[in-house]
């Protein structure tokens, strides 16, 4: 990666107590919105301080931070840090599709933000950076570093709208692209020993003839903002009537169709998976370890807890971790 090239980092929030917000909120809501607005998709685990201090501890070569908001802030936020861009719904998502309470809809218009670089990573505020990194982590040669894995999807509850909108995405790649031309293309990229045990899922799933997925790590996602105009440009249609979803939907398409395309292009360098990892709050022990351990450079640590009882204990475990590795209040902190 050039270094004179411009990385920014694009991150949203949401304060799911903010009483304004709630209010918005349940004027919409409704039982039709099923897993896409339940209480663990909006609840603040105050940890967003340690995003930050993250990013500047682990990744101080950064150009820019957006901050998409629906409107409130951390009150320990210094919104005039000079890296800092404070993004509203209402300043890129179309007034029509507002208010949203669907990150799907929030995640698809981002490469309408103006003065975003062209070179940016998607981060979502569960995912944070625990070790440092160099802007070749996220991008090499120009293009996005990515882990490119084939995968079935599967649907474990009726209500799950996740898979739908997997399927959904796929349904666009496979008119776009023929599979078995892909993998002939960019065999190197699909079939490459960085993977490593991984690699096998490619091989097994080659001989089926379209996509039905790719695996999606829950990790920070490198882009290339040209490549979400270009779907853009091919699906507008399609993309727009996502905006009438105020919430998760089945006939969603989501920000990841941007990655898959990018992957079916050929436009990514392979990366390790072991870069990150993925855990469920409240199902993985181990969250609190690879955290204290600084075990890989990113960590999502995803939402899925229902017992409500345990929130508290699990929230004071993982600030105990984050502050073992990021104890020192960050610029973008108020001092």
């Amino acid at each position: 990666m050039n270094c004179t090239e411009k990385i920014d980092f694009v991150v949203t929030w949401v304060d799911g107590n903010d009483p304004a917000w709630i209010a918005e909120k349940n004027q919409y809501d409704s039982d039709q919105s099923n897993n896409g607005s339940t209480q663990n998709r909006y609840r603040d685990w105050d940890l967003m301080r340690y995003w930050f201090r993250g990013v500047e501890k682990y990744a101080p070569w950064v150009n820019r931070v957006y901050f998409i908001t629906w409107g409130h802030y951390p009150k320990w936020l210094n919104r005039e840090h000079p890296k800092l861009k404070l993004i509203l719904h209402e300043d890129y998502i179309p007034k029509e599709y507002l208010p949203t309470f669907n990150s799907n809809v929030i995640e698809l218009f981002l490469n309408r933000i103006e003065e975003l670089s062209e070179y940016f990573v998607l981060f979502n505020d569960d995912t944070f950076l625990t070790a440092p990194t160099e802007p070749d982590t996220f991008f090499q040669n120009g293009l996005p570093c990515e882990s490119a894995l084939l995968d079935v999807v599967t649907l474990t509850r009726p209500e799950d709208v996740f898979p739908h909108t997997i399927l959904n995405n796929s349904g666009i790649l496979n008119r776009h692209f023929v599979k078995r031309e892909v993998l002939r293309r960019h065999a190197s990229k699909f079939y490459t020993p960085r993977y490593g045990k991984e690699v096998i899922r490619n091989f097994l799933l080659a001989p089926f003839q379209a996509f039905s997925g790719f695996k999606d790590l829950h990790l920070p996602v490198s882009y290339c903002k040209t490549s979400l105009d270009r779907v853009w440009r091919e699906e507008g249609a399609l993309l727009e009537s996502c905006g009438t979803h105020r919430f998760r939907s089945p006939d969603d398409y989501t920000h990841c169709l941007f990655k898959c395309w990018q992957l079916c292009e050929g436009k990514f360098v392979p990366r390790k998976c072991s870069w990150g990892k993925h855990f469920e709050l409240g199902r993985d022990e181990d969250a609190y370890r690879a955290v204290w351990n600084q075990s890989f450079q990113t960590v999502c640590l995803n939402d899925s807890l229902e017992n409500i009882d345990s929130f508290a204990e699990i929230q004071e475990k993982l600030k105990m971790s984050f502050e073992h590795i990021l104890p020192d209040r960050s610029s973008y902190e108020i001092k």
